[in-house]
């Protein structure tokens, strides 16, 4: 927000009384000290309404503003995925409504800072517990997986050129007959997790070794495999190229499938929220 000095105007009497001005002081001006971050334990209030399976709405949670968290078209199993960073297919156990049931939810966050992504995700997760009462425990299993690492010609990532402290931008856009992923001040990590919860039918392990912050961007053509199959397929002669391979085109990077432990998430308890 830019502020604006507004002058104050001195107006001399016809009889010529002089009004006394304040001294202006030489010295630098104090400076004020930011308000303090507030502890992003839970949501300050959170509606949560069930949205029918067939509804067709977009599938997104995105932050509105500094203080308005926004969920649509979750399960409570994406929801899981999304709150624990986990693939979908390493959830396991629970009731069967947990992949069918649809939710909503519209949450205020504490304070007047915009909560970074790891502090709404600390937020959804006592969600999770407060409304769906959910209770779980982990264990070690072997899935199918992808490997994310660095092609053998090596890297074609630039390095960020946003302050550091920057949140990460990782923001998919469907188009189509491709997908478009503007990624800014991201981590190979993040974008591991990008890919895993949101984009691909298995975990996905970073192994790039890659550990800066990038900016860069993504086209593919999407197929059956990726987004739960809610995404159509780009036809044969879509201009962009297969996922795998313009992850290796465009960022000089290589996704390697093959089975390896992921510590599954093993649902001991869900229940479905009561009515606001």
């Amino acid at each position: 927000m830019i502020c604006q000095l507004v002058g104050a105007a001195l107006l001399l009497s016809a009889v010529g009384v002089l009004a006394q001005v304040p001294a202006v002081s030489s010295g630098p001006a104090p400076v004020s000290k930011p308000a303090p971050r507030p502890k992003f334990d839970a949501f300050e209030v959170a509606t949560i309404k069930p949205v029918a399976p067939d509804a067709k709405a977009s599938r997104y949670i995105v932050m509105q503003g500094s203080s308005r968290f926004v969920e649509k078209d979750y399960t409570l199993k994406l929801l899981i995925a999304a709150a624990y960073d986990l693939n979908p297919r390493t959830i396991l156990g629970g009731p069967a409504w947990i992949e069918s049931d649809h939710y909503d939810i519209l949450a205020v966050t504490p304070g007047e800072v915009r909560p970074t992504r790891d502090e709404q995700m600390s937020m959804l997760r006592n969600l999770l517990a407060d409304r769906f009462s959910l209770n779980f425990h982990r264990e070690q299993k072997e899935f199918s997986i992808y490997v994310l690492e660095a092609a053998k010609s090596g890297s074609k990532l630039k390095p960020s050129t946003a302050p550091p402290d920057d949140p990460a931008k990782l923001i998919s856009t469907v188009y189509p007959q491709h997908i478009l992923l503007p990624a800014r001040n991201t981590t190979m990590g993040e974008f591991a997790s990008l890919l895993q919860r949101a984009v691909l039918d298995r975990p996905v392990v970073d192994q790039t070794g890659l550990q800066g912050r990038y900016d860069f961007d993504l086209q593919w053509a999407p197929d059956e495999t990726q987004f739960g199959g809610e995404v159509p397929v780009a036809p044969s002669d879509a201009p962009a190229a297969p996922l795998f391979s313009a992850i290796q085109d465009q960022l000089g990077l290589r996704l390697i499938a093959t089975r390896g432990p992921v510590n599954a998430l093993v649902v001991d308890k869900a229940e479905r929220p009561s009515a606001d």
